[in-house]
């Protein structure tokens, strides 16, 4: 079953880090914001390592280019007067839309005030209410540190329970777990709209990183190709984007909610997605 919400199409770009410049970044934006998204998330970093530079960017998206800004939020490591000075400065710079986070987690001693994500929404309620429209993180392979993925999607619907208004999905690389994922989930009453998150491999290194980092499958499909073209950059990127391409149109077709694209600031890889989906995407803003 499928919300009848308005269908969104989303892109997310990370900061430079700590204080190196942000010219580069909005060299990307200027592209970006072109392709006419419904909104563009900045990352945080690590710690909130990046944090000037992600209000900085997010602030220049809601303000500058008169486009919704989400700005990611993690409290690992964070205490309640930290997070109540970077909700006060998103506030200060007229951004309203947050992506609420626990972020990695390497040792439980770097924990903080908050233990997880569900603590860190219930204070953003606490603080403020309704004022700012929060989304959410979901794993459609579960969240690695669960035991099954029964037990995740308890702990979603309980995360979900403090307030979010929409979820954003961890990459995917198979839409059909996504799917079977989507199902159980509105199955045991998870009703938020569900952004599908999707990663576009356009180099062998790239699907290295995704299996680290969140233990996404990987189908043959996709092992052939790179297994294929993983030394040849340019026929890599090609396939990479016509497999995003497929899996986009696919996830459409199906009834997603929305799509949310991790550009992984490569504008130029986005321009070519663009080009293949924007009638498919102008048609879903009609509908």
């Amino acid at each position: 079953m499928q919300n009848s919400h308005k269908f969104s199409y989303t892109y997310e770009i990370f900061p430079p880090k700590g204080s190196l410049s942000t010219a580069s970044t909005y060299s990307t934006l200027d592209t970006l914001v072109s392709f006419e998204p419904d909104s563009i998330s900045v990352t945080y970093g690590a710690g909130g390592s990046s944090r000037v530079n992600t209000v900085e960017l997010v602030s220049g998206i809601q303000n500058k280019y008169r486009l919704t800004g989400v700005a990611h939020l993690t409290c690992v490591g964070s205490d309640k007067a930290n997070i109540r000075n970077f909700l006060a400065d998103l506030r200060a710079n007229n951004v309203s839309s947050i992506l609420a986070l626990r972020g990695d987690l390497k040792d439980k001693s770097d924990l903080g005030e908050f233990h997880f994500a569900s603590e860190l929404i219930a204070f953003i309620r606490q603080e403020y209410a309704d004022e700012f429209k929060i989304f959410a993180a979901c794993y459609p392979e579960k969240h690695p540190e669960a035991n099954s993925l029964e037990q995740d999607l308890q702990n979603l619907k309980h995360k979900c329970s403090f307030g979010v208004d929409a979820l954003i999905s961890q990459l995917f690389l198979d839409n059909d777990i996504y799917f079977e994922w989507l199902e159980k989930a509105r199955s045991i009453g998870i009703s938020q709209p569900v952004m599908a998150g999707v990663m576009p491999i356009v180099s062998a290194s790239t699907i290295e990183k995704v299996v680290e980092l969140c233990g996404a499958s990987v189908p043959k499909r996709v092992r052939r190709f790179v297994d294929k073209f993983g030394n040849n950059a340019a026929a890599m990127k090609e396939a990479g984007i016509a497999y995003a391409t497929e899996q986009i149109v696919d996830l459409i077709s199906r009834g997603v909610d929305g799509v949310h694209l991790y550009t992984m600031n490569q504008a130029d890889t986005v321009r070519r997605i663009d080009n293949n989906i924007r009638c498919i995407i102008h048609d879903m803003r009609k509908s």
